[in-house]
This record gives structure tokens, sequence and C-alpha cells, in this order.
């Protein structure tokens, strides 16, 4: 699977990744359409690959939610904040996984995780009763944290364009 982000200012938010995540530019794979806008665009992240577009004047804002592993929470999430981004969610611990948030100044939202290896000898995935509507049986400070976290980001979400 490789995601696809189409943004305002695709060029911007391209530096943007190669600086917060380390990814690396294809620029044999870059098309720019007739109007100059990035038709498009691929960075390697990791074992992915990501294609970006340019959001066209009549196209709806549609922000990308897009997850990402890291071997540094923390460095990752400065160098985001450094570059303008909004942290949504600080470090915390998700089932033996370390998960944070930011928003880019695209107003796209990143899930950062760092995987802990010996989380998967401990960690039980978690058995759903029936009966049960919801998480709640699951409910702890942290869950309660990276959800609300998440709703709150997810209200503030804004086309750039409209600033």
């Amino acid at each position: 699977m490789n995601p696809l982000i189409v943004a305002n200012e695709a060029a911007e938010l391209i530096d943007f990744l190669i600086d917060v995540f380390g990814a690396t530019d294809v620029p044999e794979a870059r098309t720019l359409d007739q109007d100059g806008l990035i038709l498009h665009a691929e960075l390697r992240l990791g074992d992915s690959l990501l294609t970006l577009a340019d959001r066209k004047p009549d196209w709806p804002f549609t922000p990308a939610l897009t997850r990402v592993y890291v071997d540094d929470v923390e460095a990752t999430l400065a160098r985001a904040e450094a570059r303008g981004a909004r942290i949504v969610t600080r470090p915390t611990d998700f089932f033996g996984d370390t998960l944070a948030r930011f928003q880019d100044p695209s107003a796209n939202l990143w899930w950062v995780y760092k995987h802990d290896p010996k989380a998967d000898q401990d960690w039980a995935e978690p058995s759903f009763s029936s009966d049960a509507d919801d998480w709640s049986s699951f409910s702890t400070p942290e869950i309660e944290y990276i959800h609300g976290s998440l709703v709150g980001a997810m209200r503030t979400l804004h086309d750039p364009r409209t600033r």
C-alpha cells in the first residue's frame, strides 16, 4: 500500500517530510501539471513509498491521517515542531508501543510510533465482550489522553487556504 497525500504547497510538505522523517525524494518521479503544480511526486520513507500531489484550486481540503514508525519519537517530534508542526499527542505508552501525534503545517495529522519488540512478549491482544459497546473496559489515563487528543485535533482541522 502506498499512501497519497494531496496538499497545498506539496513542495513545502516534501521538504518538511525530508527534514522530519529523513525521507528520500525520488526526483525522477516528479511530474508537474500544465499549471505548474505537482501532479505526482514520490518519497521513500523507510520501506514505504509516499506519493504527493498539489491540491488544485477547486479541489476540497482533504487532510491525510498517516502512521509512521520511527526509531526516536522525541527527536522526530522536535524536528516536526521546529518546522512549524503542532504537537497533538505527547509520547504515550500504547499497548507496548510509544505513540505521539502532530499536525504538520499543511494540516495533515501524523501518528508517530516506536515499537518496543520486548512488548510483544508481554502484550496480549484485548478481548472484547460481545455486549461491550466501546473501549470503556480498557479505559486507562493513557487511553483517555490518546483518544481525547485525537478528538480535539480532529475538531480543529481546517483548510490552510482559509486562514
